[in-house]
This record gives structure tokens, sequence and C-alpha cells, in this order.
């Protein structure tokens, strides 16, 4: 990865998170499921990047392993605090995480699920707020109205509970609940995907505005190709637990240089029914992540597999500028993108 770091507010390197299988009587551990093995990316500030992959691929666990919400199994995730500088989170202690932790926050992907019905936006914001900094009365009320009022929602909704609100509104609750502390960082944890594809477009448009005038960066979690397009500024894909390919939006839709991108963008929907489909669909099961192959994860269902490819793990490494990919024929290969 390039050395600069002026610019970035994340970089991760070769982050890992198994979970342990436990059977029998006693529970011993006989294996482990390899959600995320080996994941290395990083962020620059006030840009977004977009991680995507098929369900179970391990986005989320990578973004909540990077929070530190879960322990990761190994790994190094480097945040630029804005008050101690560069900071390994996972060698921080409690007390210390805490504090760098008001500066990274998480948009949850249920608008439903992630808010407690029993209590009020006022709680449900200032929350952080009275943990945090200990505000209270007037002074909490007034900063959870300005909240309300940044994500389009209006302050005399403070006295209301969950129930009331729409799925999108819900939404806009959770993204007020994750600025209240002026983060610098937000994980957004597929953020979109419950909801209706016309309040889709509003959280994204929200979520951008937000992101202009308040200076935030994003790591966006989503399945949802067009989605990752019309936000991301680069985009990571992930398969099986590790990253396979990394770059600038603009070059990798267009012009994508991993098997497994290629076919994820020729399933990308194209709104012209003239449009000839060249979808490649990939046959077989996705790689079993207790028991994956040997070589390259994706090499069974690969049509451009060779005898390299099952024989050694490929590695993550730049091929243009800026521009990541683990295969072996990255080089070679003229794939198909997204027109």
């Amino acid at each position: 990865m390039p050395e600069q770091k002026n610019q970035r507010l994340l970089e991760v390197n070769d982050l890992k998170k198994y979970f342990p299988i436990k059977r029998g009587l006693l529970k011993r551990t006989v294996g482990h499921v390899k959600a995320v093995d080996g994941v290395s990316l990083y962020v620059n500030e006030g840009e977004t990047l977009g991680l995507v992959g098929e369900s179970g691929c391990g986005k989320t666990t990578s973004g909540r392993c990077i929070l530190r919400a879960i322990e990761p199994t190994d790994g190094e995730i480097l945040f630029n605090d804005p008050d101690t500088g560069w900071v390994n989170l996972r060698e921080l202690e409690q007390e210390d995480l805490i504090r760098v932790r008001q500066h990274m926050q998480i948009i949850f992907q249920d608008p439903y699920s992630s808010l407690n019905p029993r209590m009020t936006l006022l709680q449900l914001v200032g929350e952080p707020l009275v943990i945090n900094h200990g505000i209270r009365g007037k002074a909490l009320e007034d900063r959870v109205a300005e909240l309300l009022k940044s994500v389009g929602l209006r302050p005399e909704y403070l006295r209301r509970y969950p129930h009331a609100f729409s799925g999108g509104q819900r939404q806009r609750i959770g993204v007020a609940r994750a600025l209240a502390l002026n983060p610098r960082f937000i994980v957004c944890d597929e953020p979109v995907s419950a909801l209706d594809v016309s309040v889709q477009a509003q959280i994204l448009n929200l979520l951008r505005e937000l992101q202009e005038n308040l200076d935030l960066t994003y790591l966006f979690v989503a399945h949802d190709l067009s989605v990752v397009r019309h936000i991301a500024d680069r985009v990571a894909v992930m398969y099986v637990g590790k990253l396979v390919e990394m770059g600038e939006t603009d070059e990798i839709y267009p012009g994508p240089r991993h098997p497994y991108t290629e076919a994820l963008m020729t399933a990308v929907p194209r709104p012209d029914p003239r449009a000839s489909k060249d979808r490649i669909v990939l046959e077989g099961e996705v790689a079993d992540p207790a028991n994956p192959p040997s070589g390259c994860y994706f090499h069974p269902r690969c049509r451009y597999a060779e005898p390299i490819c099952a024989a050694e793990p490929p590695v993550l490494r730049e091929i243009t500028e800026g521009h990541f990919v683990s295969c072996h024929r990255a080089e070679e290969l003229s794939l198909i993108g997204v027109a």
C-alpha cells in the first residue's frame, strides 16, 4: 500500500476474525469460521469507501471489528485520532477506547430493531451526550432538536417513540444518533437495504449532504452495487472473508480486474430494455469459510482458473496506482464492466 498517510483517516492491515466451532459435551473447539481472513484497506479523510460482496462474505463483521464492537482475532487497526494522532485500536485499553470511539460511530442496517421502542427520541439521540459529556436538561433538548433538524425531522418529535415513525424516518433518527458526538468516521452498515427505493434515495442524498457539511468519512457496507456507485468514491470487493479488489469507483465499474468483480458488475441491472444481457452466472457454491479451498478461494467458480490458482493463494497487490487486485492473472485478463 502507498506510504503516504497525511490524508488517511483509517488503515487496516491483515484484519482477521475467526469464530470458533465447538462440539461435544465439553464444547471443544474443532475448527474456526474465518469470517474475516486477512483484510487490508485504507480510508482517506472526507471520502466514502464502499465495501461490497455477497451476503455472508464478512462485510459487516469487518466494519464491526474496525470499531471493536466485536473483538478482532488478529490484525492492525490504525486510526488518526484528532487528539493524539495515529493509534492502534486493538491495543487500546477500555478507557482510551471509549475516548477514541467518540470519533467513530455506526449506522445500523435495520431501523426497526436498532431503536429501543421504550425510549423517546430525546433519550435515543441524547444518550451519547449524557454518557460522554454529561449534558442534561435544556442544553440536551436544544442539542437533540438541532440534530433532528439536521436530518430532516421536526424538533417537536422529541417526546415521541419510534413506533410513531416510518422506516425512512427511523433511519434518520439513527443517523442523528450517530452524529451526536460530532464523529469523523462513520460505518454505514447497509443503511438503506431495509427501505423502499424512493426512501433509499432520500437517505443517500442526506448522507452525502451531511458528509459535505460536516466533513465526514464513511465506510459504506452494502451489497447493492447501484447504490454504492452512487455514493462511493472508492470500492473494496470482498469474497469469503478476503479482499479481492479495491480501487476508484470510476475505474472498477467500467474495468474490473478480478473475475469475481466482473461477475458482480454483470449482475447490475441496466435501465434499458434493449441493452444486451452479458450476465455471468457463477457455477458451484460459495466457498465454506470454515473449510475454504486451497489457493485462491474463488478458483472453483472461476472460468479463468489455471493450476496456479488452486496451488497458491494470490496476494493483494497494486497493479496500477490506487488499484489493488488479488488475482494471479489480473494483468492479462480483459473483463466486462458496467458501461
